[in-house]
């Protein structure tokens, strides 16, 4: 809004220097306005110059002002009119594709659910949605946005999940299972039970991390800065040369006009927002314009192994049955004796099964952390450690597991495996196609079991048994020669090292609660390969940012080279900069869509799950 009123206010002074000059033949006037206005902005500039420089940066502004002031020294005060309305208009311009390209950010805000329809006895009332409450009853009319996180009690529907994950199908859901709140109910009417309050759903934690990433600018949105001082040299070195070759001083005038950097100003801030929204469209969320770069040249990754590269949750991996057993009948009883329990290993066993094949269980008995017992088909079943299930010199396994008695003999073991993601190996291979040179494993899980895991995959190193101060220590340690460095984890046991790498990525709806603080960003899905979208997302947009700037410099230099020959007046010379503000910002909204080749291998990724 700022820059859109500095922008009428610089077109208000144009109109009434027009007319003072050729309404009311009062040229003087005209030009001591035009002198005035001028003169103030390039004061203003100069003020904000001398801050940067104090910061120990260069910037590009000196330029813009040695431009304004030039063209008001040699009289050329429409020249000036016209610098002015570019500066103006380009910040201007800037804001509105800065807003253009911020569009799919702000429609989470849009979408944001605003009420409830609660069952209170036999009323159906409609409540603000900060007014629900844990464990009330909730019914999700067709096409309304879920509320609050919940869990599906009654009916069945699909939900359009795309705002919040990225995922373009809708996903069906029974009796059971999970509804996050910013999801849209498709055509059935449900009911569900709330399981957090508003403040403390996803879609809440979503719109904070929004709203967190509009608040913290980029450090690194004029990447113009890094050519400002050869670019600023080659400018003056070109006016002054056209100078003493000509001996006319209006020709520094005409080629620091053109030069004036306001393209190149232009170009890296838009580029970095339209790729944030790029990365947002698809399910991932980055704060800044900085962590965009650091993804794209980000040489290393380190990844936490439990919810991140496996499924975070045990599945049952072998089984050893003791004569006269076989694996499917200590399968079954074991399965049986548990089906009551709520241990996480008791889950895993009825959910390999299934609850249906189970026999019943009676004189059902749990042991706080040891296992339990009960009758299964007429048979005594203990099922637990080892040391509750048999008093037999039986030899521990290392490894996670379950031990079986039935009438007081042992029967065998059942051991467990937090199984890989799918999409894991393709991710971790496409990383080290991107560019990444070393992949590392770190988790505080035993040593045999991460490289049990990590040796079938593409990892260079594989470090188990570690403390959260070790495995800031490594990734220093990696950082040394490959840096930047990715950590990639659940945003909740990795904060640190998700604080401690150069990128910190949080995975899926544990992370996106946690991440507010430790991560520089949020996959909101629960797909790993997502970290390899957001870095081919972060090197295309790199891509396109250095490609418009680097055009921008190229047209300029031709400008002033043509400058310098007197061909082009100052006026002229200043309005062919409003067309290369046009392209510079054409080009920097390239980056909201991606380029072709880009395109295909995001679509490519998208296979890996």
């Amino acid at each position: 809004m700022k820059n859109r009123i500095k922008l009428l206010l610089t077109l208000l002074i144009a109109v009434i220097a027009l007319l003072l000059t050729f309404a009311f033949h009062l040229e003087t006037y005209g030009r001591w306005l035009v002198t005035i206005a001028s003169s103030l902005v390039a004061l203003s500039m100069f003020v904000d110059m001398i801050k940067t420089l104090k910061s120990g940066k260069y910037g590009i502004d000196l330029l813009a002002i040695l431009a304004i002031g030039a063209t008001l020294l040699v009289g050329e005060y429409w020249a000036s009119l016209v610098v002015l309305i570019m500066l103006t208009g380009g910040d201007s311009l800037e804001d509105y594709a800065t807003k253009k390209a911020g569009q799919e950010l702000k429609s989470l805000l849009d979408n944001s659910p605003q009420f409830a329809h609660r069952i209170s006895g036999d009323q159906l009332v409609d409540i603000h949605v900060d007014d629900v409450a844990v464990n009330d009853h909730l019914i999700i009319k067709p096409g309304e946005l879920v509320p609050v996180d919940g869990k599906l009690i009654a009916g069945q529907s699909t939900f359009d999940e795309s705002s919040l994950t990225g995922e373009s199908h809708p996903i069906s859901k029974n009796v059971g299972a999970p509804v996050m709140s910013g999801s849209v109910n498709g055509d059935a009417t449900v009911t569900i039970i709330a399981e957090k309050k508003a403040a403390d759903s996803e879609y809440q934690a979503i719109i904070e991390l929004v709203k967190s990433s509009e608040t913290q600018p980029a450090h690194f949105v004029r990447m113009a800065d890094r050519y400002a001082v050869p670019f600023t040299a080659i400018a003056i070195i070109i006016a002054i040369g056209a100078w003493l070759i000509s001996g006319d001083p209006v020709r520094i005038a005409e080629v620091l006009v053109v030069a004036s950097p306001c393209p190149l100003i232009l170009a890296a801030p838009i580029a970095l927002v339209a790729g944030m929204s790029r990365t947002s469209k698809n399910g991932i969320i980055v704060k800044t314009g900085t962590t965009i770069e650091k993804l794209a040249q980000a040489q290393s990754a380190a990844f936490d192994k439990t919810g991140t590269l496996t499924r975070g949750r045990l599945e049952v991996d072998t089984i050893h049955a003791e004569t006269p057993w076989n694996q499917e009948q200590l399968l079954l009883l074991a399965a049986s004796a548990e089906q009551h329990s709520g241990h996480i290993l008791a889950r895993s066993l009825v959910s390999y099964l299934g609850p249906d094949v189970l026999q019943p269980v009676t004189n059902l008995k749990e042991v706080t952390a040891q296992g339990v017992e009960g009758q299964v088909v007429g048979k005594m079943i203990r099922v637990g450690k080892l040391k509750y299930v048999t008093d037999q010199p039986i030899k521990s396994l290392s490894r996670t597991a379950v031990y079986v008695s039935i009438n007081d003999q042992f029967a065998g073991w059942i051991t467990f495996l937090d199984q890989l993601r799918p999409e894991t190996p393709a991710t971790l291979t496409e990383l080290k196609q991107l560019g990444l040179q070393r992949l590392v494993m770190l988790t505080g899980d035993q040593s045999q079991i991460a490289h049990e895991i990590g040796n079938t995959l593409p990892l260079d190193e594989i470090h188990g048994n570690l403390l959260p101060a070790d495995k800031i220590q490594i990734l220093r340690s990696v950082k040394t020669d490959y840096n930047p460095i990715i950590m990639v984890g659940d945003g909740v046991n990795d904060a640190p090292s998700l604080t401690a790498a150069d990128v910190g990525i949080a995975m899926g709806e544990h992370g996106a609660t946690a991440a507010s603080q430790s991560a520089d960003v949020v996959i909101l899905k629960d797909d790993l390969s997502k970290v390899a979208a957001a870095v081919a997302i972060g090197q295309d947009t790199m891509r396109i940012t250095k490609i418009d700037v680097i055009t921008g410099i190229v047209i300029l230099i031709i400008l002033m080279a043509i400058a310098a020959t007197g061909v082009i007046p100052a006026l002229i010379g200043a309005l062919f900069q409003e067309v290369v503000d046009l392209i510079t910002i054409l080009l920097a909204l390239r980056a909201k869509n991606g380029s072709r080749t880009s395109r295909q291998k995001l679509a490519e990724i998208a296979t890996f799950r």
